[in-house]
């Protein structure tokens, strides 16, 4: 399975598609220099005709207000698609940035990518987004 895409002037967010699921992964910082390639990547393999997502956070040291407002955004997009998102990320410092800016609620956390993509995409999708996950 090979990584491909977005390449930046120092950095690049991969991607590879698991089980029906389009990985991309970001394990840079997510902030205003970065959340712009991990939106691109989005874009383009949507483009593309994916649809299904898994945002493997589990190696990003780093989120800002910039970086939810980016997953807000590929969300909306991915909903657009009739597709869906699931977030792999088991950092609690990570967790916390999402819960105190309200979106703790509405994302399927997973722990791993493995984890994310162990049961194919559902239908469904994001149709019911941003309905509260219990």
């Amino acid at each position: 399975m090979s990584e491909q895409g977005v390449a930046g002037p120092d950095t690049r967010v991969g991607c590879h598609v698991a089980n029906g699921w389009t990985v991309v992964r970001a394990d840079q910082e997510i902030d205003i220099a970065f959340a712009p390639l991990v939106r691109a990547e989005v874009g383009r393999r949507l483009a593309e005709g994916h649809r299904h997502f898994v945002l493997d956070l589990c190696d990003a040291p780093f989120i800002d207000s910039m970086g939810l407002g980016m997953i807000v955004a590929v969300t909306k997009r991915i909903r657009g698609h009739h597709g869906s998102l699931r977030i792999a990320c088991s950092d609690h410092r990570l967790l916390n940035v999402f819960t105190l800016g309200g979106l703790g609620a509405v994302y399927s956390f997973h722990d791993s990518v493995e984890q994310a993509v162990a049961w194919p995409p559902r239908a469904e999708g994001l149709a019911d987004w941003p309905a509260v996950r219990g």
